[in-house]
């Protein structure tokens, strides 16, 4: 079988174009020619170092489109359809995807973190992964995945229309959320430390109101997102939720949360943790970006060929702050 080109991530610092073996092809799968890669925190992380449940080297990539390279058995996808790739491959057996939960299958593997992901040229994938992107562009499908993530917060939070909205952190997955809580109706309010992620947070949600943490004025909020990353903002982020109301941990860290509990009593709140996302909201996105609700011109930040990678990847890695998106040319 020929060589296909891959981008790997050797160790942490150190990523290079090499050859892999083309994927074998398995009964119930769809070989994918891959077009394009978005960028994910997650990458960032594991060209740093940082991801602790990760062996080098790795091919990195779940945020994915591309063409089929072969119709479905089924004769649900045709040789060349555009396809949004989902990058949790689950068992299908364990008490979460018996119960229709399988973004949090106790037996996940994900594409690019477990396993290989999609920073290639090809990749076969159950067949079951892949939903039809038709009416996007290439590079729209390969932001499906990450507004995927937003999208089942707030689809577990079950935001009311004109409820006030609060999202901590305004990096991708935090302006993922901002924005289908506005779609659903949300009064939003974006907060970071950075000026610059904030500047660009306008440009993709223009009414949400804007707070620089350090600055920003007392309140309390229906619903509170948190997109940090940080243990600190996650313990604090409590304060923020209203009486009655819900907190919603988007962000994952290996640390513990503690909170006060006449605190969280008396608010009666809700605390919900969301992972990763399921195929109705994937399909809510498709259908969103379709629509135009969704501006992914102002999201693609970022844009580079799979040769550049090399040099671009360290370089964002470091400057995060200017940038939302960025889009990898395969």
């Amino acid at each position: 079988m020929t060589a296909m080109k891959a981008l790997l991530c050797v160790e942490p610092g150190k990523v290079e174009i090499t050859e892999r073996p083309r994927p074998d092809s398995k009964p119930g799968h769809v070989r994918v020619r891959i077009g394009h890669v978005g960028i994910c925190g997650t990458d960032y992380h594991i060209y740093g170092g940082h991801q602790p449940f990760l062996a080098y080297p790795r091919i990195m990539g779940h945020e994915l489109s591309g063409r089929a390279m072969e119709a479905s058995p089924d004769g649900r996808i045709a040789e060349g359809d555009l396809l949004v790739v989902n990058p949790y491959l689950t068992c299908g057996t364990c008490r979460a995807c018996i119960n229709g939960k399988p973004n949090c299958c106790e037996n996940i593997a994900v594409l690019g973190v477990h396993i290989d992901g999609g920073m290639c040229e090809e990749i076969v994938v159950p067949e079951e992964n892949l939903y039809p992107a038709e009416g996007l562009s290439e590079k729209a499908a390969a932001m499906v995945e990450f507004l995927a993530i937003g999208a089942h917060g707030v689809a577990r939070a079950r935001i009311r229309s004109g409820s006030a909205v609060l999202v901590v952190g305004a990096g991708p997955i935090g302006l993922g959320a901002a924005l289908f809580a506005t779609i659903d109706g949300a009064r939003v309010t974006l907060r970071d430390t950075s000026p610059d992620r904030l500047a660009l947070a306008v440009k993709v949600i223009p009414d949400a109101a804007l707070e620089l943490v350090g600055q920003e004025a007392p309140g309390a909020y229906d619903t509170v997102f948190d997109a940090t990353g940080n243990i600190h903002a996650m313990n604090a982020g409590l304060n923020w939720v209203g009486h009655g109301g819900t907190y919603v941990l988007l962000s994952v860290v290996k640390d513990d949360l503690s909170f006060a509990d006449p605190e969280f009593h008396k608010r009666e709140t809700t605390l919900l943790a969301s992972r990763n996302a399921l195929r109705a909201d994937f399909e809510h996105v498709i259908a969103c970006i379709k629509a135009g609700k969704v501006p992914v011109d102002a999201l693609a930040t970022h844009e580079t060929s799979f040769e550049e990678v090399v040099t671009n990847l360290p370089r964002w890695a470091q400057d995060r702050d200017t940038l939302v998106k960025a889009i990898i040319r395969v």
